[in-house]
């Protein structure tokens, strides 16, 4: 696997554009969308939430067929609590874009980020759409990755290229996300493109573990968003044989598609509202990874071991309390071993080896700071 220097349009066949619509009070950019030129392979993710924003309502009905060639995105405003008003927009907006590209509305899937619960300015959508479309390139992923930004304060794109039976395929992502963090996702979107074969089936289960791995793997501040979605679009055109089976192309598939997410998960939680520690939680020695996950994540939600972070105060019993808060019966304190790195780095791991088994996990999270509350306690 080689990293390369590229964005989501760095794979055969994607082009994308972002723009100004006017969604933004600001004024930047806040309206993007990914073509692949020809039907792509699609799988998604999506947010646990029971309460989801009406776009996800409407790319979780269009993403059940598998086929898809666009994705439209805005940012600044959520479209979530908008009510019938809000999923007619998230609608009319996938049967703009398919008239422009004269696809079909089901050929889109669409996503909204930004403030909840205020109406979207959908009128400026159907203004900007056609320049949206005019504007399409082989080279417009970076702008595709500014137009998707909130209160993040930097781009988050990744690319790699593998060789699948002698054939070059580029696996390519961005996403955005710095705030509302965890679990299962985040108000964070991610969208992965790649031009390799492969079927639904192998995509979906790729998909699966790698976000387990990697966007299911991190937490800024613990809260569940409405929004959350990553997609992947597969079209093709590398031309290597089909992937059908977990076969030696698939892992290497595999851990390219894992390693873009991870990347980007770990892109996001360095960007963390306020961060100013990045932290690497490892919890060893258990039954499965489901459970080291699972107390991975308790210790990079408690709020003492993040503000302890952000004081530079490796105060070990704070980690011990957090894995105890679980009430699991065979962990106590003569069996857990906690280790630190230096805690007046940037980048700071936390280790917990147990007795318990062989399975490991790995959750990354940052500091809590005066500024995360400030910047949460104006939001809006």
């Amino acid at each position: 696997m080689k990293i390369i220097k590229g964005s989501i349009t760095s794979p055969k066949g994607f082009l994308a554009h972002g723009l100004a619509a006017g969604i933004k009070r600001s004024g930047k950019p806040d309206l993007g969308l990914i073509v692949s030129e020809v039907p792509a392979v699609t799988a998604g993710v999506f947010t646990k939430s029971s309460i989801k924003a009406a776009p996800l309502v409407v790319s979780m009905k269009h993403i059940k067929k598998g086929i898809g060639r666009a994705v439209l995105v805005n940012s600044g405003n959520a479209n979530c609590y908008t009510g019938i008003a809000g999923l007619k927009h998230a609608e009319g907006s996938t049967k703009l874009i398919a008239d422009l590209l004269k696809i079909k509305p089901a050929d889109v899937l669409v996503t909204s980020t930004g403030i909840i619960g205020k109406p979207l300015a959908y009128d400026k959508i159907v203004a900007a759409a056609p320049n949206l479309v005019k504007g399409l390139s082989d080279s417009g992923g970076c702008r595709f990755a500014k137009a998707i930004m909130t209160t993040d304060l930097v781009m988050k794109e990744v690319a790699v290229e593998i060789k699948l039976g002698g054939k070059s395929v580029i696996v390519a992502g961005c996403a955005k996300g710095s705030g509302m963090i965890e679990p299962n996702m985040a108000t964070m979107l991610g969208f992965i493109t790649t031009d390799a074969a492969i079927s639904l089936k192998m995509l979906k289960k790729a998909l699966k573990l790698a976000t387990e791995r990697s966007f299911n793997s991190i937490t800024v501040d613990g809260c569940m968003s409405t929004n959350d979605m990553v997609t992947v679009q597969a079209n093709g055109l590398a031309g290597n044989k089909t992937i059908t089976a977990e076969n030696i192309d698939f892992k290497k598939f595999y851990e390219a598609l894992e390693y873009v997410s991870v990347e980007l998960a770990k892109k996001i939680v360095y960007d963390g509202e306020g961060a100013t520690k990045f932290l690497t939680i490892t919890v060893k020695g258990v039954s499965t990874e489901v459970l080291a996950r699972k107390i991975a994540k308790t210790i990079a939600n408690s709020a003492l071991v993040k503000t302890a972070a952000f004081g530079s105060n490796p105060n070990w019993g704070r980690v011990g309390a957090a894995v105890g808060s679980l009430g699991i019966s065979k962990i106590n304190e003569h069996n857990m071993k906690i280790t630190f790195s230096p805690f007046d780095k940037k980048e700071i791991s936390i280790t917990v080896d147990l007795p318990l088994g062989r399975a490991s996990a790995t959750v990354y999270t940052c500091d809590f700071s005066y500024e995360y509350v400030k910047i949460n306690g104006e939001y809006n």
